[in-house]
């Protein structure tokens, strides 16, 4: 293996950046220093930590417009778009760190005279967080911020794609304060990344990526006892009701499958829609997608990017002709996008018609432009077909009866139910996945509890 990590731009499958592979010196140094810089962090009180984090995030902010065009130019989001992971990742790394004083707080029990019994939360010691590429920072933040703000020293592992945002977290965390060895980043072979996992400094592995990536992580961590994090797959489903708002679904809807070039953790793979508003869901959702303009990120009038990488892209092209081989109808023509070229990143977004469960495209992740859409005829019809997949990241329901969308949403095998929104993370509440999706859970008081563990003091103070 080459000794250099490479990251392939998808505009144009240049070399956008290269790095060195840490060898075996560097990755022990690494470990050994974070280990005893989180002794010493761990005594920190919260409010000053929080006083660090905060500049951190007012530092990184400063370089908000480079960042942006880094993501861009990395993993080929339009850059239009790109910004908004800026917003999203101050909003959630303010909302942890503002959170901490609580969910970080002894909880005093005071009811037996003569006993002090405290339960505390304790910091885990140092983290390991292996990041992604398609939301390089929001991704990293749910783990990091909250990781530090608890105790914990942190080493980040970034997607080969987008090695610097790892760089550019680091660059801003030393500019805030952090002390020395509290925050550091590794890049990392896939045998390395093991190596990291399974070594004695490591108490908790954040993992973010494929079900294959998971099954690896676990098998890393087998020679010990330690905590796992993982958010793998998702084949999210959306359901529209009869008595949805059929023009705000149909908006929402093509936003949450195409967004990224669908490319999002909880992007809308699978559509199931009310026989009385099929057709004109159809009809609608097939217009707005006919509307994007697929071409080169950097130019401002484009909505639809690349796909990460070529062959991410011929996966996609491959379950699109293999549902059509088997009787689906596919609804947008490719010609109407230029910029689409087999052998490329470069996608046609694709609605697809007269499908089922039987054909991958609605069965195995996608991770790119292309929806399939079912009729069903009630919502118990709609429940089995949702819950029919070994994913389970989010759902989504279009209705205007919360009360049904809450009885509906009580029978749905998933992490996270949405009423008339999708793809989109709220800090105030746990992310989390069932099934191949993954465990644990990042963000809100939830988060905070997987990145400790639960000490008590039971005192008698009268003899």
């Amino acid at each position: 293996m080459s000794a250099v990590q490479k990251t392939i731009s998808p505009i144009d499958n240049t070399v956008y950046v290269e790095r060195p592979y840490a060898s075996a010196t560097e990755i022990s140094q690494t470990l050994e220093r974070a280990a005893a810089a989180q002794k010493e962090w761990r005594r920190v009180p919260v409010a000053e930590r929080a006083r660090i984090l905060s500049r951190f995030v007012d530092e990184f902010l400063k370089g908000k417009d480079r960042h942006a065009e880094d993501i861009t130019r990395q993993m080929g989001r339009p850059i239009t778009q790109s910004p908004g992971e800026m917003r999203g990742f101050e909003e959630r790394a303010r909302f942890m760190i503002n959170l901490a004083p609580e969910a970080l707080a002894d909880t005093l029990y005071t009811d037996k005279p003569g006993f002090t019994r405290v339960l505390h939360r304790e910091a885990l010691g140092v983290v390991f967080i292996v990041a992604p590429w398609n939301y390089p920072y929001l991704t990293s933040v749910n783990g990091v911020v909250p990781a530090l703000m608890a105790g914990n020293a942190v080493i980040l592992k970034h997607s080969a794609q987008t090695p610097l945002c790892a760089e550019d977290f680091q660059a801003a965390l030393d500019a805030a304060g952090l002390p020395k060895g509290v925050f550091q980043t590794l890049v990392l072979t896939h045998d390395d990344t093991a190596k990291v996992i399974a070594a004695p400094q490591v108490a908790y592995c954040n993992f973010t990526g494929s079900v294959a990536g998971g099954h690896a992580v676990q098998q890393a961590a087998l020679g010990k006892f330690m905590g796992l994090g993982l958010e793998l797959g998702g084949k999210d489903p959306a359901y529209v009701r009869a008595d949805a708002n059929l023009d705000h679904a149909v908006e929402n809807l093509v936003d949450g499958a195409m967004f990224n070039s669908g490319q999002c953790c909880c992007a809308i793979e699978r559509i199931y829609v009310h026989e009385s508003l099929y057709d004109k869901f159809v009809d609608g959702f097939v217009d707005l997608t006919r509307k994007y303009k697929l071409g080169n990120p950097l130019d401002s009038a484009t909505n639809l990017g690349p796909m990460v990488r070529t062959s991410a892209a011929e996966f996609v092209r491959g379950q699109i002709d293999a549902a059509v081989k088997q009787g689906a109808k596919a609804l947008v023509d490719p010609a109407l996008f230029p910029a689409n070229k087999p052998g490329t990143p470069y996608l046609a977004p694709q609605v697809l018609v007269n499908v089922d469960h039987s054909m991958s495209v609605m069965s195995e992740e996608s991770f790119g432009p292309v929806i399939g859409i079912m009729k069903v005829k009630n919502d118990a019809e709609a429940v089995k077909l949702m819950n029919d997949s070994k994913y389970g990241l989010t759902a989504a329901l279009w209705t205007m009866d919360e009360k049904a969308a809450r009885e509906i949403g009580d029978q749905l095998e998933t992490g996270t139910v949405y009423m008339n929104r999708c793809d989109y993370l709220d800090p105030a509440l746990a992310w989390v996945g069932v099934k191949d999706s993954g465990r644990g859970a990042t963000l809100s008081r939830v988060g905070y509890e997987m990145l400790t563990r639960p000490k008590s003091f039971h005192f008698r103070t009268q003899i």
